[in-house]
């Protein structure tokens, strides 16, 4: 199938999917108002196969040294598949597969999967990290842009209970010492072992709660027009902090579910 853009409705529901950018939702709209940020580098993007930052771009792999591009100087940032072209495997009306061969400069061999599934309330983004040869360290995560105002009315409330926050050293990676979570604004990671329950609130508009049974989320509300709040199977630097091992015959999967009602 191509990779056109694909629109999925359910309700008052409309999900717009960018398979070639990068296999990205562009936009999520309720009742006919946008909740992404518009732009070709935002709606939401697939971080896979890593999250977040590569300390100067290396990663171990037993005693392989790995080196990705610094496309964050000094750093490696969100991974490989938002920059390439997904495929199309299947669309319904309310849900979309996409599928994403790994390539260079990711050294190892890969599919990756995506679903896309809406309800009139909700969104549900499954992925998955296959291989069918060589075993290697990944992660998976999203990375939403949600405006900060709604047809400007007030700006977002977010709420969220961490049981850790991880210190952020000067060079915007945690230094493995977990702190008391600490008031924003953050380009933080934090940690909630039961599983991410976030809540973002436009007064008087829409509630929204982004959740996943992964434990660990970053959130970035240093811009002024946009916050994000984004879940991940491990923390930034996770490649050499806390690798998941991706093999032939155990996948790496992550699901996030957004739900929303309006106020």
């Amino acid at each position: 199938m191509s990779n056109e853009d694909i629109t999925l409705t359910a309700g008052k529901a409309e999900v717009t999917v960018h398979p070639a950018n990068g296999g990205r939702i562009g936009g999520l709209r309720i009742a006919g108002t946008e909740l992404l940020r518009q732009g070709d580098r935002f709606g939401c993007f697939p971080m896979v196969p890593w999250c977040g930052r590569i300390r100067d771009g290396r990663f171990r792999d037993g005693a392989t040294v790995r080196q990705m591009p610094l496309n964050s100087p000094p750093h490696a940032i969100h991974g490989t598949a938002r920059d390439g072209a997904w495929k199309t495997a299947r669309i319904r009306p309310d849900e979309a597969v996409l599928t994403y061969d790994l390539v260079d400069p990711w050294p190892y061999s890969g599919r990756l999967t995506q679903i896309v599934a809406l309800t009139p309330d909700a969104l549900t983004l499954t992925m998955s990290v296959e291989t069918y040869d060589s075993s290697f360290p990944a992660q998976i995560g999203w990375h939403p842009w949600f405006h900060r105002t709604l047809d400007g009315g007030e700006p977002v409330r977010l709420d969220f209970t961490p049981v850790w926050q991880e210190e952020r050293g000067d060079d915007h990676l945690p230094t493995g010492n977990r702190i008391d979570p600490k008031p924003g604004p953050w380009d933080d990671c934090f940690g909630m072992p039961g599983g991410v329950d976030v809540t973002l609130t436009w007064p008087g508009q829409l509630e929204l709660k982004v959740a996943s049974r992964e434990e660990w989320v970053v959130v970035y509300d240093e811009q002024e027009a946009a916050v994000c709040v984004e879940p991940q199977t491990g923390p930034p630097d996770g490649l050499n902090t806390l690798p998941r091992l991706v093999t032939p015959l155990e996948p790496l999967e992550a699901t996030t579910t957004w739900s929303w009602r309006r106020l």
